[in-house]
C-alpha cells in the first residue's frame, strides 16, 4: 500500500487568522450575483427553449388529467383580464400576446363532449341552480374505471348543490368560443377583455360528466421576455464570477499567512513530525481530527440544529463559492498541472468549517463548544487540513471527479443517503426500479444512536465514536479528491478513532553483509 509523509496535525500555533473584511465582502457579493446570474441564465434559456418549441403556431401544452364530476358541468375559476386602464394602452392589444388552447375527450365511451368558453355572467344565469363543479378545486378519488383506465381520477373536492337539469349547452348562443361532438374537442381563443371561464360538459347536458382535459398556451412575449432574462444572466455571471474568486483568493492568501512557522503553506502542520526530524506516513495525505469531549450535555443535541443556523447560513454560501472555485482551479490545472494555492487554501478552510460544524452537530455530536467562524485553524477539538500539491496530473482533472470517484461515491452514498430502491413488477415488462426515501442513513443512525445513549445515560460510546469518525475520515478523503486537490486514489478503509492512523515509514535497504541471503527488508538495491 502506498504511503505519505503526512503525520497528525501540529498543535495549534497561537498566531491567529485576520481575515480582511474586503475580501468577505467580495465574496458575499460574487455568491449572490452568481446565483443571481445562473438563475436568470437558466430561466431565459427555458424560456427561449419553450418560444422555440411554440413556432408555426404551435401550443406549449401540458399533461393530460382526468376530471369527473357528479354534476351537470365543470367549470374553471373566472379570470378577470382588463386592459382598459391607461398604464396598459401602450400594450398591444391582449390577443396579440396570448392565446390558449384546451382539448377535451369524454372518458365514458360513445359520449359527446361539449367545451366552450364564454363570460362569467352568461354562466351564471345558464347554470343557476344546476350541480356543477369546479376544475380548480380537486382531489384524487378511488373510481370505477372503463376497461384500460386508470383506477384513479380526480374528483372535486367541492360540488355546488342544485335541483335543475340544464339545457344542452349547443343551443346557447353566448359563448365566445365553443366545440361539441364526439371523440376530442378541441377550442382555441385569443386572449380579451372580461371576466371569462372554461365550461365542460357533456353534449347532451347530463350527469355525470368525466373527461379527459389538456390545456395549453402560447404568447409572443416569450422571446422578448427570454431574451431580456439571459442577457441579464450572462451580466450577473460576468460580474460575480471575477468577484466571488478574487474574494477567495483574498480570504485563501489571508489563511496561508497564518500558517505554523514550519513548514511551506496549507498542509505545513502535515509535513513535519514531532519526533526527531523523522517523517510518519499515513495512508492519505488529510489529516483528519476530532476528539472526544470527555463531558457532553444530556439534551443539548435536541437543539443544536438551531444552534447551527448561522453556521448553515454561511456555509451554504461558502460552498457556493467552493464550487465555482473548483471548476476555475481544475480549468488552471489543465493548462499548468498546479492548482492556485489561494484557492487551495480557500477550499481547504471550508471543508475544515464544515467538518467542525458536523463535529459539534449531527455527523458526530462530538463536542459542545461551539465552532469558531473561521476558514483557519482554530484551537477547537476538531480539524481537517491537506497537504499542497506541488504538481497535479493534467489528464486526471478531466475524469477523477466523477468517473473515478464513482464507486467511493456508491460506497458514500451508502454511508450518508437515506434513500432505497426496490423492484417493482417483478421481472415481466414494464418492471421498474424505483427509489424510495426509507429513514435515516448509516451515519445518521450511528449518531442517533449515540444521542439517545447520551441522553439516557451520558455517556458516549467511544467505540461508537470511533466507528463514526471512520465514516466521516472516509467521506472527506474522498471529498478532497473529487474537489481536485490530491491525485491520490482514497484507500477503501474504515480508519476508525479520533487521529489518523499512521504506519512505520519504509526502511531504506541497506548493503549485503558476507553470504547473507537477502529477505524481505533487507533487500540490495536493483541495479539499472
Amino acid at each position: 500500500m502506498a504511503t505519505h509523509a503526512v503525520p497528525p496535525l501540529a498543535p495549534f500555533s497561537s498566531r491567529p487568522a485576520r481575515m480582511k473584511p474586503g475580501h468577505w465582502v467580495l465574496l458575499v457579493l460574487g455568491v449572490l450575483l452568481t446565483i443571481l446570474g445562473l438563475g436568470l441564465t437558466v430561466g431565459g434559456a427555458v424560456t427561449l427553449g419553450a418560444n422555440a418549441a411554440q413556432r408555426d403556431g404551435r401550443y406549449l401544452v401540458g399533461d393530460t388529467e382526468n376530471y369527473r364530476s357528479t354534476g351537470y358541468a365543470l367549470t374553471s375559476p373566472s379570470v378577470v383580464l382588463d386592459a382598459g386602464s391607461e398604464n396598459m394602452s401602450a400594450l398591444p392589444p391582449l390577443g396579440d400576446l396570448a392565446s390558449i388552447h384546451v382539448r377535451v375527450s369524454n372518458a365514458v365511451p360513445d359520449t359527446e363532449v361539449f367545451v366552450g368558453i364564454a363570460d362569467v355572467s352568461d354562466i351564471d344565469v345558464y347554470l343557476q341552480d344546476v350541480a356543477r363543479s369546479s376544475l380548480g378545486e380537486t382531489t384524487f378519488v378511488a373510481a370505477d374505471p372503463w376497461p384500460g383506465r386508470s383506477p384513479w381520477a380526480k374528483d372535486t373536492a367541492r360540488t355546488t348543490a342544485g335541483n335543475r337539469v340544464p339545457e344542452p349547452p349547443g343551443k346557447q348562443e353566448f359563448w365566445r368560443v365553443s366545440a361539441s361532438g364526439p371523440g376530442a374537442q378541441e377550442i382555441s381563443w385569443d386572449l380579451e377583455p372580461g371576466r371569462w371561464a372554461l365550461v365542460v360538459m357533456n353534449a347532451d347536458a347530463n350527469a355525470p360528466v368525466w373527461v379527459d382535459l389538456q390545456a395549453g398556451a402560447r404568447s409572443d412575449l416569450l422571446g422578448p421576455i427570454g431574451t431580456g432574462l439571459l442577457v441579464a444572466g450572462l451580466i450577473g455571471l460576468v460580474l460575480g464570477i471575477p468577484l466571488l474568486l478574487l474574494g477567495t483568493a483574498g480570504l485563501g492568501r489571508d489563511i496561508d499567512a497564518a500558517r505554523p512557522v514550519t513548514g511551506q503553506g496549507p498542509g505545513a502542520a502535515l509535513a513535519e513530525h514531532a519526533g526527531r526530524g523523522q517523517r510518519a506516513f499515513s495512508v492519505y495525505p488529510l489529516s483528519f481530527t476530532g476528539v472526544l469531549e470527555g463531558r457532553l450535555s444530556r439534551g443539548l443535541w435536541l437543539v443544536k440544529w438551531l444552534l447551527a443556523v448561522p453556521h448553515y447560513l454561511v456555509l451554504a454560501l461558502l460552498w457556493v463559492a467552493l464550487v465555482v472555485t473548483t471548476i476555475a482551479a481544475g480549468v488552471v490545472i489543465l493548462f499548468t498541472g498546479r492548482y492556485p494555492r489561494s484557492w487551495f487554501c480557500f477550499n481547504v478552510g471550508v471543508l475544515r468549517w464544515s467538518w467542525r460544524v458536523g463535529f459539534y452537530g449531527y455527523s458526530a455530536l462530538g463536542t459542545d463548544r461551539y465552532p469558531p467562524f473561521t476558514l483557519a485553524r482554530a484551537d477547537y477539538p476538531a480539524d481537517l487540513d491537506v497537504a499542497f500539491p506541488q504538481r497535479l496530473s493534467r489528464g486526471l482533472v478531466l475524469v477523477k471527479w466523477w468517473l473515478l470517484a464513482i464507486p467511493h461515491l456508491l460506497i458514500i452514498g451508502i454511508f450518508t443517503s437515506g434513500t432505497g430502491a426496490t423492484w417493482n413488477g417483478g421481472w415481466e415488462d414494464g418492471a421498474e426500479l424505483s427509489s424510495n426515501t426509507w429513514g435515516p442513513s448509516l451515519l445518521g443512525l450511528l449518531v442517533l444512536i449515540a444521542a439517545v445513549l447520551l441522553l439516557f445515560t451520558g455517556r458516549y460510546w467511544h467505540g461508537l465514536f470511533a466507528l463514526i469518525m471512520g465514516v466521516n475520515r472516509w467521506v472527506y478523503r474522498v471529498s478532497a479528491y473529487v474537489l481536485l486537490m490530491r491525485d491520490e486514489y482514497p484507500p477503501f478503509r474504515l480508519d476508525q478513532g479520533p487521529f489518523d492512523p499512521t504506519v512505520a515509514a519504509p526502511e531504506e535497504p541497506g548493503p549485503v553483509e558476507g553470504n547473507e541471503i537477502p529477505g524481505p527488508g533487507n533487500q540490495p538495491p536493483t541495479s539499472r
